[in-house]
C-alpha cells in the first residue's frame, strides 16, 4: 500500500474538499466515467468517518473507479429511505441495534462492514462514586437518554439484575446532571470528548461493552438486492475506505488535520485529543487478524438474542443470517488493512 502523498499535499486536498458543499459529489476527475456511489450517513460527518474523508483526500475512491457523494444526516434526516429507494447505494447506522430493528420491521437491509469494534456508548462517573462494573450498578442513580433505555434493560438481563432494582433517571445529552450531583453516572458516546470535558479530571468511563452489552458501531449497510447485485461496487467502496483508515492509523495527526480542513465545523483541538480513542475503537485483535471493517457473525447472533430477550422485537426477532452478508468483506479483503489498535 503506497503512502506517497506528503502532509502538505494531503492538507491541500483537504482544504479543497472544504469548499465542496455537503451532499455534492466528489468526482475522480481522471477523464473517464466513474461509478457513482452515494452513501447516506445517519449523522453529520465527525471523527467516526475520518477514514472515509481521508479516502477522498488521498484519491482512494478515484483509484477504485468511484465518484463518491457523502450525504450527511442529522436530527431531521432519515437514513433508511434513500438506501431502500436506491437513491443511495449504501448507508451507515450508528450501531447494529438500529439495523436489527429495521430488519425486524420488514426492511430488507443487512450489514456489510462495521467501522467501530464496539458501540461507543459509555457511562461517565466521578471518582467519589465510580461505576466500574455491573456490581456497582445497584445504589447508583444512572442517567440514561430515553432512546438508550433498552441498553439498560439488556445490561440488566445480561447480568441477572432485576431492572426494578436500578435507579434510572431520564437525561439529555448534556453532562450537567452529573456535575450537579443529580445522577451518579451518565450515559453518552465516549467519543464526544468536548462534551465530557465539563465533568473535569479524574472521571471514570465505562463502556457498556464492559457491562456485557455487545454491539458494533459505524455500521455500513445495503439492501439485500444491492448486496447481491452490486457486491463488486460495494467492495470497491469498502476497500477504499479501508485504505483511508490504514493511512489514518499510520498518520493520525495528519488525518485529523485533513478531516478538519474538509469539515471546518469540527474542532481541530478536540479532534486531536480524540484520535487515539477513535483508533482504539476502530482496530483491535480481530481487525489485526481479519482486516478493518470485519464483524463476527456469532456476535450478531448473540446481540439479536439478547435484544429479543428484553422485548425489542414485538413482531418477532429477525434471523441473524438475514441481517448481514460477509461477501463484501471477502471481496475487499486485499484492501482492508490487517492492523491492531495502535500502541
Amino acid at each position: 500500500m503506497a503512502f506517497g502523498m506528503n502532509r502538505r499535499e494531503l492538507l491541500k486536498r483537504g482544504a479543497a474538499l472544504a469548499a465542496i458543499a455537503p451532499g455534492m459529489a466528489l468526482f475522480a476527475g481522471r477523464g473517464h466515467a466513474a461509478d457513482k456511489v452515494v452513501i447516506k450517513y445517519d449523522w453529520l460527518i465527525s471523527n467516526g468517518q475520518i477514514g472515509d474523508v481521508v479516502a477522498v483526500a488521498r484519491g482512494y475512491f478515484e483509484e477504485a473507479g468511484i465518484a463518491v457523494e457523502f450525504s450527511p444526516g442529522g436530527p431531521n434526516s432519515a437514513t433508511v429511505p434513500p438506501v431502500v429507494s436506491g437513491a443511495a447505494a449504501l448507508g451507515q447506522f450508528s450501531e447494529t441495534p438500529q439495523l436489527f430493528a429495521a430488519r425486524a420491521s420488514g426492511v430488507p437491509v443487512k450489514v456489510i462492514a462495521c467501522g467501530f469494534r464496539t458501540g461507543p456508548y459509555a457511562f461517565a462517573s466521578l471518582p467519589s462514586a465510580p461505576l466500574r462494573s455491573a456490581a456497582d450498578l445497584k445504589g447508583l442513580r444512572i442517567g440514561v437518554q430515553p432512546t438508550a433505555r433498552f441498553i439498560m434493560d439488556a445490561i440488566a438481563a445480561k447480568n441477572g439484575i432485576d431492572i426494578n432494582d436500578l435507579t434510572l433517571v431520564n437525561v439529555g445529552f448534556d453532562k450537567q446532571p452529573l456535575v450537579l450531583g443529580e445522577v451518579d453516572a451518565i450515559g453518552g458516546w465516549i467519543t464526544n470528548t468536548q462534551a465530557l470535558s465539563v465533568i473535569g479530571e479524574g472521571r471514570v468511563d465505562l463502556l457498556v461493552r464492559d457491562l456485557g452489552f455487545e454491539s458494533y458501531a459505524n455500521v455500513y449497510f445495503a439492501t439485500d438486492e444491492a448486496a447481491a447485485e452490486n457486491a463488486d461496487l460495494l467492495a470497491r467502496f469498502i476497500g477504499a475506505v479501508g485504505k483511508g483508515w490504514a493511512w489514518t492509523h499510520a498518520n493520525p495527526q495528519a488525518a485529523v488535520e485533513a478531516t478538519v480542513a474538509a469539515h471546518p465545523e469540527l474542532s481541530l483541538e478536540w479532534e486531536m485529543k480524540t484520535i487515539d480513542l477513535i483508533l482504539s475503537l476502530s482496530f483491535d485483535a480481530d481487525t489485526a487478524a481479519n482486516g478493518w471493517g470485519w464483524f463476527d457473525p456469532a456476535s450478531i447472533e448473540r446481540q439479536i438474542t439478547l435484544f429479543d430477550e428484553v422485548g425489542q422485537y414485538p413482531s418477532g426477532r429477525p434471523a441473524a443470517a438475514d441481517c448481514y452478508t460477509t461477501a463484501v468483506l471477502e471481496a475487499s479483503a486485499a484492501e482492508r488493512p490487517k492492523l491492531g489498535a495502535p500502541g
